[in-house]
């Protein structure tokens, strides 16, 4: 019977067995190289190249900047703002003054009253209603106060309307004040938020990459040193001509009259004294911009130690005695502007469609600006970022 029986192949039960495990392994093979497969190309993106850096870090600074423009104009407007609260408080401190000073000698008629019995009630009850106006237009109590004792209720019914006004506009102000204080720890804090990134940015460089990065940096300012000189010569070819049709004009207005004559040099001379006193104002600001290199770019600073941009032109400015706004966004709109070609020394050139950088033009295609975190005021060509980020030219004064 034994003999009968049906065994089952050694080989079947074994490859039973082998069956799930070599499939499991194949499984794993596959799995194992499809993640290498998709890791490589995340590793690839994980390190951006040089030249993404590069301009990550310059986006980061200019960032940086516009937010520090912005934290400018929060800090002024803070400013302003807490001149004009505390100006209010102390307005309604006197008023609040004025006010216990009716109402004591309403309270001292009162009193009078009371002894004499005359009317007592109804002076007591006018100070203690919520609204005296109210009381003061029923004729009964009216009738009974004499001319003076009329005047010291109209004195108190108006300080205390004034008082209440000013004390809303206190209320409302220091709302606002609130409200700035706000708009510039969110400034600051985008500042240094951009600011940490970029900083995280360049220290995972390593040697050899930052030496990439500045031999980068030196073609850069090459290129634009090229384009500085180019403008130098279109400038001074536009200068030549100008004072070539000036000798012109005068040779050939000499032989008239000299009622005519005279009337052309009084115009002439005007121009020239406009011209002259620009000129003047705009060699103390050159003089004192030039003072200032090598101090730190510091955001939110005006000096004397560090600068921002927009710090930097104020300060200069102001030593020539012309007073600017504290921000690039204000700064642009006061002057003149002029084109590029036409720039004079002292002239301010802004830089990009938010306006948020700005340095003292000082001629030949070169300027003196705070350039960013890290950087120190310096001359550099108009140029350091390319043509396209020049915005405008705007002539103080």
């Amino acid at each position: 019977m034994a003999s009968h029986r049906k065994t089952r192949p050694g080989g079947t039960i074994g490859s039973g067995l082998r069956t799930p495990a070599l499939a499991t392994a194949a499984l794993t093979s596959m799995a194992v190289l499809s993640q290498t497969a998709e890791a490589a190309p995340r590793t690839d993106h994980a390190k951006p190249s040089l030249e993404e850096v590069e301009k990550k870090v310059d986006d980061l600074y200019r960032q940086a900047e516009s937010a520090t423009e912005k934290y400018d104009a929060a800090k002024e407007r803070s400013g302003r703002q807490r001149g004009r609260v505390d100006a209010l408080r102390d307005d309604v401190a006197r008023r609040t003054a004025r006010l216990n000073k009716a109402r004591e000698e309403l309270g001292s008629f009162a009193a009078a009253q009371y002894r004499t019995g005359a009317a007592a009630p109804d002076t007591a009850t006018f100070l203690l209603a919520n609204d005296p106006q109210d009381y003061f237009d029923r004729t009964q109590l009216m009738n009974r106060l004499t001319s003076r004792e009329k005047r010291a209720v109209d004195d108190y019914i108006g300080e205390q309307a004034a008082t209440m006004k000013k004390r809303r506009e206190a209320a409302e102000s220091l709302q606002t004040l609130t409200d700035s204080q706000h708009d510039l720890q969110t400034a600051k804090t985008t500042v240094q938020r951009k600011l940490a990134s970029a900083r995280e940015l360049l220290s995972q460089l390593t040697a050899q990459e930052k030496a990439r990065l500045a031999a980068i940096e030196r073609q850069k300012q090459q290129e634009a040193a090229r384009k500085a000189a180019e403008l130098a010569k279109q400038q001074a070819a536009a200068q030549q001509a100008a004072s070539s049709s000036s000798s012109s004009s005068s040779s050939s207005s000499s032989p008239t009259g000299s009622g005519s004559g005279s009337g052309s040099t009084g115009s002439g001379s005007t121009g020239s004294t406009t011209t002259s006193s620009y000129d003047t104002k705009a060699e103390k600001a050159l003089a004192f911009a030039r003072a200032q290199i090598g101090k730190p770019y510091v955001w939110g600073a005006t000096g004397p130690d560090s600068y921002d941009c927009s710090g930097l032109t104020q300060a200069a400015w102001r030593a020539a005695g012309v007073t600017l706004p504290r921000t690039t966004y204000d700064q642009v709109n006061v002057g003149t502007t002029v084109s590029l070609a036409d720039a004079r020394p002292g002239d301010l050139i802004f830089f990009y469609d938010d306006i948020s950088h700005v340095g003292v033009y000082i001629g030949n295609g070169m300027m003196i600006h705070a350039p960013k975190p890290g950087a120190y005021v310096r001359e550099e060509s108009i140029y350091y970022g390319g043509e396209s980020i020049i915005h405008s030219v705007v002539r103080p004064g």
